[in-house]
């Protein structure tokens, strides 16, 4: 039971990395104002809990479809 927490909680935080990631770049590269201000305030734009609360749903909806398609798998082996 807690390798399957412990595997939930690592995917889930996995697909939260990707998407700050995704944000910081996406900052980096077509907000003017991210290149003149610095990286402190890219990561500050980026860090707030509206960009927090989309996270966790898509890492939640990813982790179940991930799941999902495991079950599928195994169940064809």
């Amino acid at each position: 039971m807690k390798s399957k927490i412990w595997r939930a909680v690592v995917e889930v935080g996995f697909i939260i990395f990707l998407f700050y990631s995704n944000l910081l770049m996406g900052e980096m590269e077509r907000t003017a104002a991210g290149r003149d201000k610095g990286l402190l305030w890219e990561l500050h734009d980026i860090f707030t809990w509206r960009n927090f609360a989309v996270a966790v749903v898509a890492g939640l909806i990813g982790y179940v479809i991930v799941e999902r398609l495991r079950d599928g798998v195994r169940r064809k082996s």
